[in-house]
């Protein structure tokens, strides 16, 4: 069954206790833990007594792998990824997310097609690869950040992850990445982008990459892998409209996300 989940992300400034707390209270059916400077975010035991109290599963773990987060749990980039991988068995979770090296992680990058694959078999956890973009200063030129490539059907990785914000950012068509990855994809990062350079993390339907459009094409193909809020609520300046948009957001997945009548 495809869980629609929450990003703990998604209510940054406020702590990974709080994302549990909005996910139970707006009615997600699980969560994604996004490992960052939060301590709670980084201990096995604090993540399991909120997914018991919140009766809450957790479906994933992404990985410190963002500029802001490389220095969480030490800065060598596969012992980063061995602990996602020990905390997403300790809590039941299936999914690690990951994100492409950065262009100066040279000799990290060298290897990363073939370092990911050896730990999901020495793991039997997925690690899904995200896709990136290229940075923009401007709207016409783009430089490339990511190696081996921000785009995961690039690369032959067993388990891959849509981001509909940065899919906007590299102005690519998220229906035509699903193709490519076909059976790959194994994980979406729910959410939308104008097209600008920034990384918005919209509420899904008030940005111009066709997210319901999205959902409709993944319901078709029975995709079965998590569907995980990921949006930007940093604007809101009350509990009240934070709740508005977590709840909108999950009404979208809910309402798009459905299989069209034969």
């Amino acid at each position: 069954m495809t869980l629609v989940a929450l990003s703990t992300a998604s209510v940054y400034p406020e702590s990974t206790a709080h994302g549990f707390a909005w996910a139970a209270q707006v009615g997600y059916d699980a969560v994604e833990v996004m490992v960052g400077v939060d301590a709670l975010s980084q201990q096995t035991s604090a993540l399991q007594q909120l997914s018991e109290h919140h009766e809450m599963p957790i479906c994933a773990i992404h990985a410190p792998c963002l500029l802001w987060t490389q220095r969480v749990w030490g800065t060598e980039p596969w012992g980063k990824l061995e602990r996602s991988a020990e905390l997403a068995t300790a809590v039941g979770a299936d999914v690690v997310v990951v994100h492409p090296p950065f262009r100066w992680q040279k000799e990290y990058a060298a290897g990363f097609v073939d370092g990911i694959a050896a730990l999901e078999e020495s793991t039997g956890i997925a690690f899904a690869v995200e896709n990136m973009y290229p940075w923009r200063a401007s709207q016409r030129r783009g430089m490339e950040m990511y190696l081996p490539s921000w785009d995961p059907s690039d690369h032959e990785y067993a388990n891959t992850t849509i981001d509909l914000s940065h899919a906007a950012i590299a102005r690519t068509s998220v229906i035509e990445m699903a193709e490519r990855l076909g059976d790959r994809l194994r994980h979406i990062h729910l959410t939308d982008g104008s097209g600008s350079a920034k990384d918005e993390h919209l509420v899904p339907g008030r940005g111009a990459m066709g997210a319901e459009d999205f959902l409709a094409h993944l319901a078709a193909r029975d995709f079965a892998g998590h569907i995980v809020l990921e949006i930007n609520t940093r604007r809101c300046s009350t509990r009240a409209e934070r709740e508005a948009d977590l709840r909108e957001s999950l009404e979208f997945a809910r309402e798009h996300f459905s299989v069209p009548a034969r």
